[in-house]
């Protein structure tokens, strides 16, 4: 979906179209959740800090997120995405991979059902979705955003290598602001210079993160549409309209986060090994403190482990930001599959790649 969170404000508020939004925070604190396209044109981002966000854009409209809203046309978007196919694999609320190789129209063409798909969404809810077609989830995910907003994108087997060869490496669906700025101390710089370095190489480098980029650059990427992703994590954070130092603060609001956290375990029947605590500073320096059982942790352990956590050590100045999260329960399943005809997004085989990608 395009600008979800703000579309849907948009939407639903008139006096809202055209102009600059942010959906969360306000001008003096908070973080944006996410931007209209106004506001984008002025730089403003999601997880920018609102406060800058005001200053890159004065005339910044901040909305208060509406998160039952966006669950409510959520559903209903996938409900589409379920009449096409029973494989959809969602990401978030706004976003999902389907594999549409075979699906309940019998429909040749994955492009036509792309095209299809975003029109039923803009004529069931009013709001703009835009797609990426490819062999495989790396691919379609970039694909997904070459011709946003309102657009679509296809990558076609032919094209992929030339295509990866020119793409900038921040613009690699796994490749993070850290492990780019990494990538360009050593030379790599777009898709045909991580080309030139070894599976070796790349796993002394990056871990086991190193096969990973040694096949995608190589549109390789295995990992098969699953309806049935296991959740790796759940987590709650707040950011706090004024810091807090005082214990009894902290206390008070570690106690409403720990409300919210357990809600949520009990209402997902998710219970975790893992506890970790985010804690973000009145300089906007971050730590974050995890603990691991050999068991699953008890509602009164999660409450005691977080308090612990916490405390682990003094407090160095005041807190603007508390998160909790329990991870450490499942593991991920894959499958293979075999390969559905789509049209190239290019007008021939034979023309250039646009500029940029």
């Amino acid at each position: 979906m395009d600008a979800f969170y703000a579309s849907v404000e948009q939407l639903d508020f008139p006096s809202l179209r055209g102009k600059p939004v942010a959906v969360g925070g306000n001008k003096e604190r908070g973080v944006v959740a996410a931007a209209s396209y106004e506001a984008r044109r002025y730089g403003v981002k999601s997880a920018m800090s609102s406060k800058m966000a005001a200053l890159k854009c004065p005339g910044l409209i901040f909305v208060k997120p509406r998160f039952e809203r966006y669950k409510e046309l959520s559903i209903q978007i996938r409900k589409i995405f379920f009449s096409y196919t029973d494989l959809v694999e969602p990401l978030s609320l706004d976003e999902a991979f389907l594999d549409v190789t075979e699906n309940h129209f019998n429909m040749p063409s994955a492009t036509v059902i792309a095209a299809e798909i975003r029109d039923r969404i803009k004529k069931e809810t009013g709001l703009n979705a835009s797609a990426g077609i490819s062999y495989n989830k790396f691919l379609a995910k970039i694909a997904s955003d070459l011709n946003k907003p309102n657009g679509q994108a296809v990558i076609t087997p032919k094209q992929a290598n030339d295509f990866l060869e020119k793409l900038a490496i921040e613009r690699f669906f796994g490749i993070g602001k850290v492990t780019a700025e990494k990538m360009k101390r050593l030379g790599i710089h777009n898709g045909a210079d991580l080309k030139q370095y070894s599976l070796d190489f790349l796993t002394r480098r990056f871990g086991k993160s190193g096969l990973h980029y040694y096949n995608i650059v190589r549109g390789i990427h295995e990992s098969a549409v699953n309806p049935h992703r296991d959740r790796k994590s759940l987590s709650v954070e707040h950011t706090f309209d004024k810091d807090v130092h005082l214990p009894h603060e902290v206390d008070k609001l570690l106690e409403e986060l720990l409300e919210e956290l357990l809600l949520r375990m009990e209402k997902n029947n998710i219970w975790g090994r893992t506890l970790t605590v985010k804690l973000k500073f009145k300089d906007f320096s971050q730590q974050t403190r995890s603990r691991t059982l050999s068991r699953f942790l008890s509602s009164d352990e999660v409450k005691a482990l977080s308090r612990e956590l916490v405390y682990q050590e003094a407090l160095k100045m005041p807190i603007r930001l508390l998160g909790l999260g329990i991870s450490n329960f499942d593991q991920d399943r894959d499958k293979t599959g075999r390969q559905l005809y789509f049209e190239s997004f290019f007008e021939d085989e034979n023309s250039d790649l646009p500029d940029g990608v």
